[in-house]
């Protein structure tokens, strides 16, 4: 894995929001550095004064049980049996790091692979502030389009409305039937 890039889509598919915060797993990051999980969470303890609560925190039973199933649902939809994860799953509960604690493992793993892979995942959080930021201000300048009375705010209504239908999908549409 040393000289193949890692594409921007695997690393965002593994940040998950968690205590509404973005965050990766042990596991995930091991994967991506290319050491075992129990080698990453090691280095971590024995450097935990450098991975506060906010920049790295284990999961409580209840979350890891639904990450877990998040991520079995996941595993099962790319046709993947388990019996091929025996042993992929930690008896302890996993560690979640923050965009700052992802930062720190840098100085932690100081392997060139990890220094690599935490180059490329910085650049991962960046675009989806980046992304973030820019959707938050679309919708604001829209939002006050709206407030505005003009025959030109009909349409921009019109188009706000089209939109959020395409931003928000109606999830209790029902669904047109196949076949007879």
């Amino acid at each position: 894995m040393d000289n193949v890039l890692i594409p921007e889509e695997k690393i965002s598919s593994l940040i998950l929001i968690i205590r509404d915060q973005k965050v990766m797993l042990d596991s995930d990051l091991a994967e991506l550095y290319g050491v075992s999980t129990k080698v990453l969470k090691q280095a971590v303890r024995r450097n935990i004064e450098r991975f506060p609560p906010d920049f790295m925190f284990e999961l409580s039973e209840e979350e890891w049980k639904k990450v877990e199933k998040i991520k079995t649902q996941s595993l099962r939809s790319q046709n993947v049996t388990l019996k091929s994860l025996r042993g992929k799953h930690s008896k302890y509960a996993p560690f979640a790091f923050t965009e700052q604690g992802v930062a720190m493992l840098s100085s932690v793993l100081k392997s060139e692979q990890a220094i690599k892979i935490n180059i490329a995942i910085m650049r991962v959080f960046v675009k989806i502030r980046e992304f973030a930021a820019n959707y938050s201000e679309l919708l604001k300048k829209i939002e006050e389009l709206q407030k505005s009375d003009s025959e030109q705010n009909k349409h921009i209504e019109n188009i706000y409305r089209i939109i959020e239908e395409l931003v928000k999908p109606e999830i209790n549409k029902p669904k047109r039937k196949i076949g007879f």
